[in-house]
């Protein structure tokens, strides 16, 4: 698999957990939360294998990050502490949810409240 995007020069988590901070060549940071990052997992649970496959998780506005490996010179597999650890996420796809945050992120809200869920638990 060949990604486009380079890789960080650093890759942070917060103390409390809650946030991924990468640092891009020349200091530039780019910080996604957790809430983010697992709602919006690459993985077939969270993706399916098809985009009518597709689930909106919910009830996640707690969740923290528990581990980060390196997956090749491609991406990361980020561990979650609700379990979900299936997620790879390439150094593309982070970029592309960091330049779409919030796009994204108002469009999963309006998905949470069409499906009547929440982001608490």
């Amino acid at each position: 698999m060949t990604d486009t995007v380079a890789p960080p020069q650093e890759i942070r988590v917060t103390p409390d957990r809650r946030t991924l901070m990468l640092v891009q060549a020349g200091g530039a940071r780019q910080d996604l939360s957790a809430e983010m990052l697992r709602v919006m997992s690459p993985s077939a649970e969270v993706q399916g294998h098809s985009p009518d496959q597709r689930k909106t998780v919910g009830g996640k506005i707690d969740v923290a990050i528990a581990s980060v490996a390196p997956v090749g010179n491609y991406a990361v597999r980020i561990g979650f502490d609700d379990g979900h650890d299936t997620g790879i996420f390439s150094w593309s796809y982070l970029a592309e949810l960091f330049r779409e945050k919030d796009t994204r992120w108002q469009a999963y809200l309006a998905e949470l409240d069409a499906k009547g869920l929440r982001r608490e638990r």
